[in-house]
C-alpha cells in the first residue's frame, strides 16, 4: 500500500511537471514584443508615480481647500508643490528627484482653473525636453507619497537638498501644518 501511494504521488508530480513544461519550451515561431527603435518616440506613460499622473494635454492649475488652507492643485485636485532649491523658473529636480517629485508637465499653454491668477502661470523646459508648468516663477511638482487628491504629505519635507512646500493662490509657499486657524501664510 505504501508503494502504491508513493508511486501515485510520483506519477502525478511527473504529469504536472510535464504539463507545465509543455508551455515552457522554446517556440521559435513566436515573435518577441516590439521594441521601439531609438529614433521612435515612445508614448509617455500616464502614471509618473504612485498617486500622480502626467496630463494628457494642457495642464490645469486651480485652487482647492486643504488641511493647509487654500492651495494649488492640478485639474483633478492633486496637490502641487514648489522646491526651495529652484531659485529661478529652471527646475533643479531631475532623475531620482523627479521620480519622487514628478513635475507637472503640459503639452500646451497651462489653463487657469478656479482661484488661479492666469498671469502667474508660465512654462519652462526641463532637462529632458518636457515642458513643466510654473506658477509665480516656481516650477510645480507632485509628491509621489500623495495617494489621492487633497493629500499634502509632501509639505515641508526636506529632500534632495531643500524643503518642499504647497503654494497659495498668490504663488507663495504655505508654511506650517495647517493646525489652528488653517490660514495660508505667504512666506515667499
Amino acid at each position: 500500500m505504501h508503494h502504491t501511494v508513493k508511486a501515485t504521488f510520483v506519477a502525478v508530480t511527473v504529469a504536472l511537471l510535464a504539463a507545465v513544461c509543455t508551455g515552457c519550451g522554446d517556440d521559435e515561431e513566436t515573435t518577441p514584443p516590439a521594441v521601439p527603435s531609438p529614433t521612435e518616440k515612445t508614448p509617455t506613460p500616464t502614471t509618473t508615480a504612485p498617486g500622480t499622473r502626467a496630463p494628457a494635454g494642457q495642464a490645469t492649475v486651480a485652487v482647492r481647500s486643504s488641511n493647509l488652507g487654500q492651495v494649488l492643485v492640478d485639474g483633478e485636485g492633486r496637490t502641487l508643490y514648489l522646491f526651495e532649491a529652484d531659485t529661478s523658473e529652471k527646475s533643479t529636480c531631475n532623475d531620482a528627484c523627479a521620480r519622487a517629485w514628478p513635475p507637472l508637465t503640459t503639452s500646451g499653454e497651462p489653463k487657469a482653473g478656479e482661484g488661479v491668477k492666469a498671469d502667474l502661470l508660465g512654462m519652462t523646459t526641463r532637462d529632458d525636453g518636457t515642458t513643466e508648468v510654473t506658477y509665480n516663477g516656481h516650477p510645480l511638482y507632485y509628491y509621489q507619497g500623495d495617494e489621492k487628491p487633497g493629500d499634502t504629505t509632501g509639505q515641508e519635507l526636506d529632500q534632495f537638498g531643500a524643503e518642499w512646500f504647497v503654494l497659495n493662490a498668490d504663488g507663495n509657499k504655505v508654511e506650517g501644518d495647517g493646525e489652528g486657524e488653517g490660514e495660508d501664510q505667504d512666506g515667499g
